[in-house]
């Protein structure tokens, strides 16, 4: 599972998910490409749940670059706590994702392999996405 290695302080605020991704928003490494649709967070459970349908789709060919890091933290508090007594602690870590943003690229296999494979990749995620070609 993705993780930072280290963080200065953790809690952060929720945020906003407005507007649309003029970062990561164009094929660089690949030559297909999953491309997110919709505003989300993306935890690293997707994130690595898609990234292993791709690998074991593609069957050892071509390469695949995961273009999301999940940098995010998401507190959870226990259950049965009573109000107040601040935050929670964190418990797992998340991606804002915005529309437009590439998830994951493809190279080195033919075009129905990589539609096969990205379209299984994008069952995972929890975003509608579109299937792109570099061109």
């Amino acid at each position: 599972m993705l993780s930072p290695k280290r963080t200065r302080f953790c809690k952060q605020h929720r945020g906003r998910m407005k507007g649309i991704s003029y970062r990561g928003n164009r094929i660089c490494f690949g030559r297909y490409a999953l491309q997110a649709l919709e505003p989300a967070w993306i935890t690293s459970r997707q994130i690595e749940a898609g990234r292993r349908a791709m690998t074991r789709n593609a069957r050892r060919g071509g390469k695949i670059w995961v273009r999301i890091f999940p940098d995010k933290p998401v507190t959870v508090k226990s259950a049965e706590s009573r109000m107040g007594s601040g935050k929670g602690s964190p418990r797992y870590w998340v991606v804002v994702v915005k529309p437009g943003r590439i998830l994951y690229e493809i190279s080195g296999v033919s075009e129905n392999i990589a539609r096969r494979a990205i379209s299984i990749a994008a069952s995972k995620m929890p975003v509608r996405t579109q299937f792109i070609i570099s061109g």
